[in-house]
């Protein structure tokens, strides 16, 4: 069962995030802090101890805006130590979902809580702490994720089912095999943060999974791919670069 702790400068929020937290049967204890300053304090303790001791946290529900220091702020503290408690955020606020998920959140939750919601994010957790306590062999790390916003619930979609990028202004169009979901990332960035997992620019509106590529097309100096239905075309200025790349993944 969990140990909570779960941080918010309203009272009245915090209190009805701790009623809901105590009463899901997989919370064993759920304890509130009104303020940064006083939940650092908590964690301190929990540091101290490990994650086995008599003070032990598992996991830190955040509010993101507070006086002084930040939800966000938390965050990137504890992520400094070994083995820091988990991170949910409960904000009213959507978007802060880059931040949660450049910090490792396990869950993003929308204010007002609902308890179906909360109940979701506990499930997460649970499962992640459940899992990390089992004795098991070495297992590769978790799959990178990012969230998406779909009425109001905030959705974690696998980096590795994402087939291609597309741009839009200052957001992107993620496309997997399933449907599409526009973030608030701007396509350059969703470039330098995917590069290590093999996604390519092909033009300046998209960024392609280089794995996902079927088919090269030259037809009358014009260069396109094809991922599965989609055809896409590639441009010039990129057009040799991929080739490269495709040749060199194909061993020739």
């Amino acid at each position: 069962m969990l140990r909570v702790l779960a941080v918010d400068d309203e009272e009245p929020a915090l209190g009805e995030l701790l009623y809901l937290l105590r009463a899901d049967p997989r919370v064993r204890t759920a304890e509130g802090a009104g303020d940064a300053t006083a939940a650092l304090r908590r964690i301190g303790r929990a540091l101290e101890t490990g994650p086995d001791g008599d003070d032990g946290i598992d996991v830190v529900f955040l509010d993101i805006h507070m006086p002084g220091l930040t939800g966000l702020d938390v965050a990137r503290l504890l992520a400094g130590f070994a083995r820091p408690p988990l991170v949910v955020f409960v904000t009213a606020h959507e978007g802060f979902a880059l931040q949660a998920f450049d910090l490792k959140a396990v869950d993003y939750v929308l204010k007002p809580v609902r308890r179906e919601r909360l109940a979701e994010a506990v499930r997460r957790v649970h499962e992640l702490v459940h899992a990390t306590a089992a004795p098991a062999p070495a297992a590769p790390a978790a799959p990178e994720q990012i969230p998406v916003e779909l009425g109001g619930v905030t959705r974690f979609v696998p980096v590795d089912d994402i087939a291609y990028v597309e741009a839009h202004g200052d957001y992107a169009r993620l496309h997997t095999d399933h449907g599409s979901h526009l973030v608030r990332i701007p396509l350059s960035t969703l470039e330098e943060r995917w590069a290590s997992r093999g996604f390519v620019r092909i033009h300046r509106s998209h960024l392609v999974a280089l794995a996902r590529i079927d088919e090269l097309r030259l037809d009358g100096g014009a260069t396109s791919v094809r991922l599965g239905d989609t055809d896409l075309a590639v441009s010039r200025r990129h057009a040799r670069h991929l080739r490269d790349l495709l040749m060199r993944r194909a061993g020739g």
